[in-house]
């Protein structure tokens, strides 16, 4: 695997302070937010000096039970080719459900959801993966996600379904250290027995992050310092194996970048500790208490060639309609299914929400504006009856659309901004009487003279 070294998450709002940044080595960018025809001047100016940039994948949803979509899979494999990159990375969730499986409406969770650690999902992910491989350029990463819930009747640890996934395709895998700290709060996993039974040898990087508890829980925001919790994590994992890359994921809150390179080098001190550990006599793996035994060492992987496809037919039924049952419990106020945490659940259900609220007000910023105040709470109680079924655009397309149909917002100002948004962006063309940035800035004066 080729060393890519320190890294740190590319974003619109960071891309200045990145290309000032020293010691950065390589770079990784959300997949669907970089356009392949038209690729950000800053992220051609770090691969002209030698930077190397991966795409970081969000919506295959490789554990859903629907096989790949190809479009995803077409527009993965050309962000690939244009950014030169040795390797593309996705994750172990999945992001919607229902549809033709279940002939039930297609839902979308807006979010990275855990796939169940059984046999079945097992089968139809190892199916996933090699469609996946076989569709693109360069090879394929697959990340562990965080969760807040867990499901009932799990067959595997983390670490075992890792291994056979692993070992079943010849995947690579992207180890996230802060997601193992979330699935230890919210899950008590413990993360030294995940990492003992992986196999070292198919990590291809490493990410870090931060997260907040609230609710009970931890939530993994990316928008937080990182805790030494996870760094100390980062240091057993590099005390096992030297990891190809480490990156630094930041999405939120953006500090000063004085900020970041504390923290990237709060990770390369981890790094190091992890590496003296390593290499000292009574390092990893030898360094087990006295009177205890050593972590087995597994096997190397297969060779995936020698592993028959497995006829997953059954097994992708029997996923989708436990999919389709957890995501309408939590986006559609459905039932909750039998032997998940009701508690848990509405945590996760109004995480989801929230999340649902700021992505549509990133994606359509003239809505808080036109709303003011009244946005998040208006955005939440159209989320509790109308589920995503389309992408992050559709939904602020149809928040307006039922806000308009119920005579609002009051105010008449506002009711006519919202009205003429949502005709400019629901007609096939927009139009170019009013194009969006104006309306934006005469909402703007509006709100302020209130």
């Amino acid at each position: 695997m080729e060393r890519l070294g320190t890294g740190i998450g590319w974003r619109p709002e960071i891309a200045d302070a990145v290309e000032r940044m020293p010691g950065i080595d390589w770079v990784e960018a959300v997949a669907e937010n970089v356009c392949p025809g038209h690729l950000p001047e800053w992220l051609l100016r770090l691969r002209e000096r030698g930077v190397t940039v991966i795409p970081h994948g969000v919506s295959l949803g490789l554990g859903g039970a629907d096989r790949p979509d190809e479009i995803r899979l077409t527009a993965l494999a050309e962000r690939a080719e244009a950014l030169g990159a040795p390797l593309v990375t996705e994750h172990i969730a999945f992001v919607r459900a229902g549809g033709p499986l279940t002939v039930s409406p297609r839902l979308e969770a807006g979010h990275l959801l855990p796939v169940p650690r059984t046999r079945d999902a097992l089968d139809v992910l190892c199916e996933h993966i090699r469609i996946a491989q076989d569709a693109l350029p360069v090879p394929l990463a697959v990340e562990n996600i965080a969760a807040l819930i867990a499901w009932p009747g799990e067959e595997m640890t983390e670490g075992q379904f890792l291994y056979d996934l692993a070992d079943r395709t010849g995947v690579r895998l992207l180890i996230d250290v802060a997601n193992l700290h979330t699935n230890h709060v919210n899950r008590a996993e413990d993360p030294a027995k995940a990492l003992a039974e992986l196999p070292l040898e198919a990590i291809a990087y490493v990410h870090v992050a931060g997260g907040f508890r609230r609710d009970g829980v931890w939530h993994d925001s990316h928008a937080h310092p990182v805790p030494d919790e996870v760094l100390d994590i980062l240091t057993d994992l590099a005390s096992r194996v030297a990891p190809p890359g480490v990156l630094l994921e930041r999405d939120e809150n953006f500090p000063e970048p004085a900020e970041l390179e504390r923290e990237l080098g709060a990770i390369r001190g981890a790094l190091e500790k992890g590496r003296t550990a390593r290499e000292s006599p009574t390092g990893h793996p030898a360094a087990a208490p006295q009177g205890s035994k050593a972590p087995e060492r597994h096997r190397a992987p297969q060779n995936p060639a020698s592993t028959p496809p497995t006829d997953t037919t059954a097994a992708r039924q029997r996923l989708a309609l436990a999919q389709t049952a957890l995501l309408s419990a939590l986006v559609a106020g459905t039932p909750v299914p039998e032997g998940f945490d009701r508690v848990r659940l509405g945590v996760q259900a109004r995480a989801l929400a929230g999340k649902r609220a700021d992505v549509v007000a990133k994606v359509a910023p003239e809505l808080p504006h036109i709303l003011g105040p009244s946005y998040r709470p208006a955005f939440l109680a159209y989320a509790q009856r109308h589920p995503m079924t389309g992408g992050y655009r559709q939904d602020a397309l149809d928040f307006a659309g039922h806000l308009l149909s119920a005579g609002r917002p009051e105010d008449a100002t506002a009711r006519r901004h919202l009205h003429d948004w949502h005709l400019d962006r629901s007609g096939p063309t927009p139009r170019p009487h009013r194009p969006t940035t104006r309306l934006a800035r005469a909402t703007r004066k509006v709100l302020l003279r209130r």
